[in-house]
């Protein structure tokens, strides 16, 4: 597989990625929701400050760290992908590299740039673009996310210990294009990984012999 067939497909998910981030930020107020088919498909704008599901550290400093996570991930990632290409690794297992490499730039662009860039989005108020002062400073900016499809809406039984009774939505979280080709690419490797591995690994065994 070329390179340049791995950059466009990553270009490909960024463009989409941001083009809607950016449409997001601003057309809809913060928790406004556009309901795309009934209310089990949603546009629902959230602001995230952490990881994938909501997952984040503490305060400033803890932002800081993850954005500084990020960018070293995307930086070993750009290196792997390259490697893998001139290893010739099977075609589907550089697809999906490079799907978790866009998806992980596509966050990163917003923690580092959002902040300066648009204004504060609040529950009444619909952000702008280039404003005089962004929200907030570089590497601290918000990961915009939108997706959301709660399919099922249920209680637990009331026989299961600390959760009975509770109420819960499958799919409860809220994703975004970067997120959704993250997990693409995450969750083919594992289902497909004897096949995606066992290719190299001849290949490997055929070059020592």
């Amino acid at each position: 597989m070329r390179s340049r067939q791995i950059f466009l497909l990553v270009l490909v998910v960024i463009i989409a990625d941001q083009t809607l981030k950016i449409w997001v930020k601003t057309h809809m107020a913060l928790d406004h929701s556009i309901h795309l088919m009934g209310r089990y498909s949603q546009l629902y704008f959230v602001e995230n400050e952490g990881m994938a599901t909501g997952l984040q550290f503490g305060g400033s400093w803890g932002k800081l760290f993850l954005t500084l996570f990020r960018l070293i991930a995307v930086l070993f990632g750009g290196f792997y992908i390259q490697r893998i290409i001139k290893k010739n690794y099977h075609p589907h297992f550089i697809v999906c590299a490079a799907l978790i490499f866009a998806g992980a730039l596509g966050n990163l662009i917003d923690s580092l740039f959002y902040g300066l860039i648009f204004e504060e989005s609040t529950y009444n108020h619909v952000a702008h673009i280039f404003p005089a002062h962004g929200y907030t400073t570089f590497l601290h900016g918000r990961v915009v996310d939108m997706f959301y499809f709660p399919l099922i809406h249920t209680h637990f039984p009331g026989w299961l210990p600390f959760i009975g009774g509770k109420e819960f939505t499958f799919f409860d979280d809220i994703f975004n294009i970067a997120d959704a080709a993250i997990c693409v690419g995450v969750i083919y490797i594992i289902v497909f990984q004897r096949k995606l591995f066992r290719r190299h690994s001849s290949q490997q065994d055929a070059a020592m012999g």
